[in-house]
């Protein structure tokens, strides 16, 4: 991989946010581990995932580069007013970088995993079609 493609993919994180994802990926969540065993060797649509993966200054739970999708999985503090807020502004600085958010609750998880694997591949499918279309459309123009 080259350095400009590391450089994208982790969208000009300093060495700080790169350590604390580290301590985040030894120091999964349930929830989060139970997705992780799922999403994890490419067991979804042949994408590779990553977890706890830095963008910026910010880590997502989860990250797939070649789709720009980040999936969250929010306990109990984001249901938070003033977390709420952040992850509000966080979703949009992550987006200003033309990747796509999508959260799910740790009961989600925890009790409807199929059904939130399932959500996720379908919005993967979605998310190939409309960056293929976006590819398209810049080649054209």
């Amino acid at each position: 991989m080259s350095i400009s493609e590391l450089v994208s993919m982790f969208y000009n994180a300093k060495p700080h946010i790169f350590e604390k994802a580290k301590f985040l990926r030894e120091n999964m969540t349930s929830a989060e581990l139970k997705l992780w065993e799922l999403l994890r060797a490419k067991q979804v649509q042949g994408l590779r995932f990553r977890a706890q993966h830095p963008i910026d200054i910010f880590i997502a739970d989860f990250y797939c580069h070649s789709i720009k999708l980040v999936i969250e999985v929010d306990g109990g503090i984001h249901l938070t007013s003033e977390q709420r807020e952040y992850d509000i502004g966080r979703e949009a600085e992550i987006e200003h970088w033309g990747i796509k958010v999508i959260r799910f609750t740790n009961a989600e998880v925890e009790g409807e995993i199929d059904k939130v694997v399932a959500t996720i591949s379908e919005i993967c499918s979605k998310r190939k079609l409309e960056l293929h279309t976006i590819s398209q459309t810049h080649k054209g123009a």
